[in-house]
């Protein structure tokens, strides 16, 4: 399981890079733009994708109290912050490295967890808590899907702007996995 979460986690980290460093590429009246998606802009889904992530971090960092080191790689994340609205260029640019920051965290707390580690319920406060609470690896899963869902939306007014991405791509250096088959 854990060699399973890491890959899931550094694919994030690599396809979050990717699609901001194509809206980088993008003046901030376009990435502010009103695209139609339920979080508006392109900006409106990049803050989205990182809040989430902090979001399920906050969720994890509960569940795994009892683990000094995992803990201590999310320390560092508290004082993020992501923007709530229209993005400076300021906001964005620290967007853009809390994003980075996250997902390199989340990488630091897999790789500091044993493997009955995944099995650790966390306590889940949507749906009216129920259940009230899953695995951890189920919120690892639904965090990767949580980003791929987005980065789609992006991906998807990005195609319409006629501007080239590749946000689902597998990069050559994450695969095959360690320890599993090729």
């Amino acid at each position: 399981m854990k060699e399973t979460c890491l890959l899931f986690a550094q694919y994030q980290k690599a396809r979050n890079h990717a699609v901001f460093s194509i809206l980088q590429t993008l003046s901030p009246a376009e990435r502010e733009k009103e695209r139609g998606s339920y979080y508006g802009s392109l900006s409106g889904l990049a803050r989205h994708i990182a809040g989430g992530t902090f979001f399920f971090q906050g969720l994890f960092k509960g569940a795994l109290s009892h683990h000094d080191t995992a803990v201590k790689a999310l320390v560092p994340l508290e004082s993020l912050t992501i923007p709530q609205d229209t993005a400076t260029e300021a906001q964005w640019n620290a967007l853009v490295s809390a994003c980075a920051s996250l997902d390199e965290g989340l990488i630091q707390v897999i790789s500091a967890l044993d493997e009955q580690d995944f099995a650790i319920p966390v306590p889940v406060q949507w749906y009216g808590g129920n259940p009230p609470a899953v695995p951890l690896y189920f919120l690892l899963h639904q965090l990767t899907l949580h980003g791929s869902h987005h980065r789609g939306q992006i991906s998807q007014i990005l195609d319409e702007l006629k501007i080239d991405n590749d946000l689902f791509g597998i990069d050559a250096a994450l695969l095959p996995p360690p320890g599993l088959p090729q």
